[in-house]
């Protein structure tokens, strides 16, 4: 009985011992950076965007947000880091909502002052639902909560310890890995017309187009939310873009009926954001020579990387910027450019 005794006090020991250790260990390397920004000598190896990027809005040094949706994710941090002199990290949500990435924003802001947000805005987001998705959608909500005591999940998990830990050390010391491209997906992809086209479902029939207000009031909670961060931090400049979806995407839009809402829901943010000071305003969805050459493209909407480098480079020079004088023209003429792939550039690849 007294060998029992002392069998089950060694046991219960070893195990406290065990988990101990453990749990130091990944507060130590902390691999989803939820206590503290990576270790000296360590780099900041981030690839699982839903565990990892709140971690980095709370714990990690920098006064610029590239924010945005999967689009913005094959950005290097370090091109805006030299072209406006900040320091830049991603808060990146990939279905954009507006709602989401005002919340990492939110975030954000609770310990840091920005001088720039780099804000991609999605068609979409401007008709998505204004209540954050991240717990309907399955992420790890003992991440985001700020409460240690439902940490477990994160201190305690196998995947963590024997997975996540020696990718970081490998990809710290072994790896030469580029810390600015942060949850990039573009390598090993393969961009190209064969690929965009087998992607894209083609609806057989057109449909009637949609008034072009069908989406007013979630249009009016989107432009709101965004609003209310101008509003929150004037000190911050804000430069909002589109980014170029293929000839794919906006054939699509037609084709579903949704195309003068969209158009419609671009006209009423630009002309809401304008008033804005500290909002800037660039558009790139109308690039032909872009939107129309599908080798540029793996799917209707993502880009290869030469395009994020495009883009940025446009960004930074402050080209393709609307203004309260030339807005309406330019979403006009997206409109027309869009009518011409549907009439005429698109039947050289369908019959009809």
């Amino acid at each position: 009985m007294e060998t029992d005794k002392k069998f089950i006090r060694s046991f219960f020991i070893r195990t406290i011992f065990l988990l101990v250790v453990v749990i130091t260990t990944v507060v130590i390397f902390d691999p989803f950076y939820q206590y503290h920004k990576p270790l000296p000598g360590l780099k900041a190896v981030l690839t699982d965007k839903e565990y990892q990027c709140i971690g980095t809005l709370r714990t990690f040094d920098y006064d610029a947000l590239l924010v945005g949706s999967s689009v913005c994710e094959n950005y290097n941090n370090h091109w805006f880091d030299e072209g406006f002199g900040c320091k830049t990290i991603k808060a990146i949500r990939s279905y954009g909502a507006t709602a989401d990435l005002c919340y990492l924003l939110d975030n954000a802001y609770e310990n840091h002052d920005l001088e720039y947000v780099f804000y991609n805005i999605d068609p979409s987001s401007l008709s998505a639902s204004t209540e954050p998705t991240y717990e309907s959608t399955g992420c790890p909500m003992y991440l985001y909560d700020k409460n240690p005591l439902n940490d477990y999940p994160y201190l305690l998990n196998k995947d963590v310890l024997m997975e996540k830990l020696p990718y970081l050390l490998a990809y710290s010391f072994i790896r030469d890995y580029d810390e600015g491209n942060s949850y990039n997906w573009a390598q090993w992809k393969y961009f190209g017309q064969d690929l965009a086209l087998g992607l894209y479902t083609r609806l057989p029939v057109v449909k009637n187009m949609q008034p072009e207000t069908v989406n007013k009031k979630e249009l009016s909670d989107n432009i709101a939310l965004l609003t209310r961060q101008l509003e929150a931090h004037p000190e911050t400049t804000f430069k909002f873009f589109f980014s170029p979806y293929s000839m794919l995407w906006w054939d699509n839009a037609c084709r579903s009926g949704e195309r003068d809402a969209v158009i419609y829901n671009e006209k009423q943010a630009v002309k809401t954001l304008l008033q804005y000071d500290n909002a800037e305003i660039y558009f790139y969805q109308d690039d032909r020579e872009i939107i129309t050459n599908l080798d540029n493209y793996m799917d209707i909407v993502h880009f290869s990387k030469d395009i994020n480098y495009y883009i940025y480079d446009k960004l930074a020079k402050g080209e393709e910027r609307l203004t309260m004088d030339n807005y309406e023209e330019r979403l006009d003429g997206m409109r027309d450019l869009s009518q011409e792939i549907v009439e005429q550039i698109m039947p050289e690849y369908y019959d009809t």
